[in-house]
């Protein structure tokens, strides 16, 4: 499963998120520096409207959603990419995730102390993107030098290693991120060997407060704080910026589903900001989702953007990959247009795609398997 990792400055609200997005209190959320040691995992179900409505339709007996995994990563201080505060082990644990969740404080609060002294969000995230920029060029120079004598004796990929590297250098040196270079298809294939932290992708989640939620959300432009990291997240990383609220989500936990909708409701507002950040991060890790319904169940199921239709008949069992003869397809909304596979099939709009067809996100499909 693949996994998205909550990493932030110390006191930004990083656990607390953890535990909302998880629904557990595994994360310890206390007001000093470093209560996340080691790192906290939780599984989390992806939210998806349209598991409800196509249960209906068929009368399932059960509803299943696709999940991804959280990992809660112990807060960054300036200087860890040197070691200072658990600067190793924060980086080790950045590496083994896919994808990045930076959780940004955009509040203030005299009670909640801040690891600088004062709510810079715009600071914070350079801070943060400066470490990991500093890891992955000694990263960098450490791997030119270990290439450089094989490269001059003509050794082919140790070459293209050299290259790559020296075009990679200068943009990090500049402060940018390894994800915002431009490379050829081959580069890039290049570069995902060389496991950069500046390489993942990464989503940013504006950690505001509960009287300011409603307003954000609405108009996130109007926050001034959240204005800041949504330019910086476009302009510097070419990524997508969220108004959340952890505080908000925590009080949620303890909430029946109908208590939850209306404690919002009362704020003027219909989520708090975590399930878009569920549904932004699942998408952020190139995961789509396709969906089988019927009367036993209805569910959902993950594949890699850009799947073809065997690749996803094995995601429901190994066997149907090799055995695919074909799959009917037809698209949630027409689904629900037609209410069900025979109408749809009637109304030319169940399609018969065979091993070339790449499973778009919200295809409904029955996949006609050999022995």
């Amino acid at each position: 499963m693949l996994q998205a990792g909550i990493v932030g400055l110390p006191n930004v609200g990083k656990s607390t998120l953890f535990n909302a997005v998880t629904r557990t209190r595994k994360a310890e959320a206390a007001n000093y520096p470093f209560c996340t040691i080691d790192p906290n995992v939780g599984v989390v179900t992806v939210p998806d409207e349209r598991l409800q409505v196509l249960s209906d339709l068929s009368g399932s007996k059960k509803l299943v959603p696709t999940a991804i995994e959280f990992v809660d990563i112990a807060g960054l201080v300036e200087g860890a990419s040197k070691g200072a505060g658990l600067g190793n082990k924060f980086l080790a644990n950045i590496r083994e995730v896919d994808a990045i969740v930076q959780v940004i404080r955009c509040f203030e609060n005299d009670d909640i102390i801040h690891e600088l002294g004062s709510v810079d969000p715009v600071r914070d995230i350079e801070i943060i993107n400066s470490e990991l920029i500093l890891a992955d060029i000694a990263a960098m120079d450490k791997r030119r030098d270990s290439r450089a004598k094989k490269a001059k004796g003509g050794d082919k990929e140790a070459k293209a290693e050299v290259e790559l590297i020296d075009k990679l250098l200068p943009h990090l040196n500049e402060g940018n991120p390894a994800i915002t270079l431009e490379l050829s298809d081959e580069e890039k294939k290049l570069l995902k060997d060389f496991f950069l932290l500046t390489n993942k992708r990464s989503i940013f989640a504006c950690n505001v407060s509960e009287d300011e939620l409603a307003d954000a959300v609405a108009d996130p432009d109007s926050h001034p704080m959240v204005a800041k990291v949504r330019k910086y997240a476009a302009e510097m990383h070419g990524a997508e910026a969220i108004v959340i609220s952890a505080r908000i989500e925590e009080e949620l936990m303890d909430l029946d589903p109908e208590e939850a909708k209306d404690f919002l409701a009362d704020m003027g507002v219909t989520d708090s900001g975590v399930s878009t950040l569920i549904k932004g991060v699942y998408h952020l890790l190139g995961l789509r989702t396709f969906l089988t319904t019927g009367v036993q169940e209805t569910r959902a199921w993950t594949i890699i953007a850009g799947d073809k239709a065997p690749r996803a008949a094995g995601v429901i069992h190994t066997d149907f990959e090799k055995q695919f003869i074909r799959a009917e397809v037809v698209h949630y909304d027409d689904y629900v247009k037609h209410k069900t596979i025979g109408a749809a099939r009637e109304a030319g709009v169940l399609r018969a795609e065979g091993k070339e067809y790449e499973v778009k996100d919200g295809d409904v499909i029955n996949f006609l398997t050999g022995a």
